[in-house]
């Protein structure tokens, strides 16, 4: 099992997540490392004792365990907050086929411990492969895009009240583009398929449906929380981002004077755009551009699945472990697209 090796000799090797996933590390190998703990449910074994669920994690994957009552570290890791760092000493294990590791040993970190090793807060934070300042640029050419000015300038309202929080929000609390940055990379990219797409459907009007994509998860900026880990705030619990984009949308259609039936329009994508009253939809889409934007975020949501998983697939995967969002494993080997020999050799005559 690798590990990465901190500069400061007070601090033991690091192992990752991606280092507990490996084929080569088996089962009892002891590993040290700090990661963020990212849940924490208190749950009741069939013997009627207490014992925490968790889910930990750092920038190259996550894994689930169980930490129970009689464990000497049960009380101070369930006070303590979701999104906290923790540096952990365990034993690599697996159940049903997944890793969850035995742990030990946990240590709350401090702020100030992280300050002092700023490699492992590099470790830590998950964040796209792409550069978030080249993502916000061409995120803002997008906007400058619509050519409809008071479409434009309600956009451009909106980003003006939230830009700062909408740049390093993550767009999701699990299920994708669960990580710093991840709303504006989930947004750029519906933004980049929907521009090639127009052509195809050309029933759409295209500045409404781009000032829809733009707009669509706004509400995430209020309804989520959290430096390290993501976790709902009390208006998210409370009202949702659906609603809480609608609000966001309407105060500034309203301040740009956008016309009646255009802000109706648009309003329509915001509270549509989850497709399913059961996945948090407001209403069913009922507008060319707001099927357009359901399917569209559905499509990159989907896909931020599948590119998320490849990145953190270990070298010796075949398939990754069940993924919720897909109601599937993922083959995360690439396709054999050489053609072999025996495959091109031509027929004896």
């Amino acid at each position: 099992m690798s590990a990465t090796t901190s500069p400061s000799d007070n601090t033991p090797p690091q192992h990752t997540v991606r280092d507990l996933r490996s084929k080569d590390t088996p089962a009892g190998a002891p590993f040290t490392g700090t990661y963020i703990l990212k849940r924490a449910a208190v749950k009741t074994a069939s013997n009627g004792n207490p014992f925490l669920s968790l889910e930990i994690g750092d920038r190259t994957g996550s894994f689930n365990a169980n930490l129970f009552g009689d464990h000497p570290q049960f009380d101070i890791i369930r006070a303590l907050a979701e999104g906290s760092p923790v540096r952990i000493e365990g034993r690599v294990d697996h159940y049903n086929g997944r890793l969850s590791p035995k742990l030990l040993k946990l240590v709350p970190l401090s702020e100030d411990e992280l300050a002092a090793a700023p490699e492992l807060l590099e470790n830590l934070v998950e964040t796209p492969p792409e550069n978030a300042d080249a993502l916000w640029t061409e995120f803002q050419g997008y906007i400058e895009s619509i050519t409809h000015d008071e479409l434009r300038m309600t956009v451009r309202g909106v980003f003006e009240e939230i830009g700062e929080t909408f740049r390093v929000s993550s767009a999701a609390v699990a299920m994708h583009h669960a990580y710093r940055h991840g709303l504006l990379e989930h947004t750029t990219h519906m933004a980049r398929a929907a521009k090639a797409l127009f052509p195809v459907y050309p029933e759409v009007n295209a500045d409404l449906a781009m000032a829809g994509i733009l707009l669509h998860d706004t509400g995430k900026t209020i309804e989520y929380e959290g430096a390290f880990a993501t976790r709902r705030s009390r208006k998210g619990i409370l009202q949702g981002h659906v609603v809480l984009g609608y609000q966001i949308a309407r105060k500034h259609g309203l301040k740009a004077r956008l016309n009646a039936d255009l802000l109706e329009r648009l309003e329509h994508i915001v509270l549509s755009h989850q497709g399913e009253p059961e996945w948090g939809a407001a209403i069913y889409a009922a507008t060319p551009e707001a099927v357009f934007v359901s399917m569209v975020d559905n499509l990159d949501a989907k896909m931020g699945m599948v590119q998320r998983t490849l990145r953190q697939a270990a070298p010796d995967d075949e398939f990754s472990e069940r993924l919720p969002g897909l109601n599937s494993q993922l083959l995360v080997t690439p396709p054999l697209t050489a053609v072999t020999p025996a495959a091109s050799a031509q027929p004896s005559q």
